[in-house]
């Protein structure tokens, strides 16, 4: 029969153990591949960046990140995948946009983004670029304002499809500048830049890395970006915030895991993926994608996202904008 000193040494070394052997997964991650999925196709700016940044963790920790693409259903298809994984490390998500505003749009999701995907760490912010055909004699954001108010229902309004952050700049634009136009919505940009650049309709609110060699080439001209600084990719383009104050849209990057994933995991991931972001030839490509590398806690990209998804769902329901089913 044992002492009860000896009792409480023996549960103290118990609880010791097991302490270490919670962290033990922590320093040895990851141990086998790691699966990241991205809820859209293959060859889109969303995957390029996962699969830019998921080589440089592969190199780094000698795992495979294998990018695992999953479309459908405005990416919900492939965030319900991870909501629902293993919380151990081993499967990721690549946040983005649609994320923050389908929280509002859709009417029957199965999870709650903010609540149910923890944060790990951001990687940028890309602008969109309210930009116009050849047609349009405004030559800024000011004269734009005074061309469509002269022109009632005559400026189109064209968007990558329903719900998108591109149709959602601009519904944020007409709210805060009472500007009325007419959205037209297609299937992806390129149909969308073919009318503009045809002169079907007049200004898009495009993301950078679609629409920016049409601007260089001189075929559509660009007013401004969203964001609230200018971008390095169009110095000499101002911002939207300079005419309207307040007005900010971005393309809110970062990698999200599953909630109940160990924190020292996180912690490790978020680690690298700043070194990463740091690296000269990691920061080249991402400003060529369109944003300045965004390196920041786990706690900060929270905060962010809780602020996007916050945001949109005020100009969602601001422009009454019909709820998917």
């Amino acid at each position: 029969m044992i002492s009860r000193r000896a009792a409480i040494g023996l549960t103290a070394l118990g609880l010791s153990a097991f302490a270490s052997i919670g962290s033990a997964p922590a320093a040895d991650y990851p141990t086998r591949p790691v699966r990241w999925v991205v809820g859209y196709p293959p060859g889109g700016a969303t995957d390029i960046i996962a699969r830019l940044i998921g080589q440089r963790l592969s190199e780094k920790l000698g795992q495979q990140f294998v990018i695992e693409n999953k479309p459908g259903a405005g990416n919900n298809i492939g965030t319900e995948s991870v909501v629902n994984a293993e919380p151990d490390g081993y499967t990721v998500l690549l946040v983005n946009p649609a994320n923050y505003i389908n929280a509002s749009l859709y009417a029957n999701l199965k999870f709650n983004f903010v609540r149910d995907i923890a944060p790990v760490a951001s990687f940028n912010r890309v602008p969109n670029v309210m930009t116009v055909n050849k047609d349009v004699t405004a030559k800024n954001v000011a004269e734009f304002i005074a061309y469509a108010k002269a022109n009632p229902g005559k400026v189109n309004m064209a968007s990558s499809g329903n719900g998108t952050s591109v149709h959602l700049s601009g519904e944020l634009f007409m709210a805060m500048t009472g500007v009325k136009m007419q959205h037209v919505p297609y299937r992806g940009a390129a149909p969308a830049i073919t009318d503009m650049i045809g002169g079907q309709v007049q200004v898009i609110f495009d993301n950078m890395p679609s629409i920016i060699q049409h601007i260089k080439s001189g075929t559509l001209r660009a007013l401004a970006v969203t964001t609230t600084e200018k971008s390095s990719q169009l110095p000499d383009t101002p911002t939207v915030a300079e005419t309207v104050p307040g007005y900010e849209a971005s393309a809110l990057f970062g990698m999200g895991a599953p909630k109940n994933t160990p924190k020292e995991i996180i912690a490790k991931l978020n680690t690298e993926i700043n070194a990463i972001l740091a690296e000269p030839d990691m920061k080249k490509r991402l400003v060529e994608l369109g944003g300045e590398p965004l390196i920041q806690t786990p706690e900060k990209f929270g905060a962010d996202i809780a602020a996007e998804t916050e945001k949109w769902k005020k100009v969602i329901e601001g422009a009454n904008i019909a709820k998917v089913e």
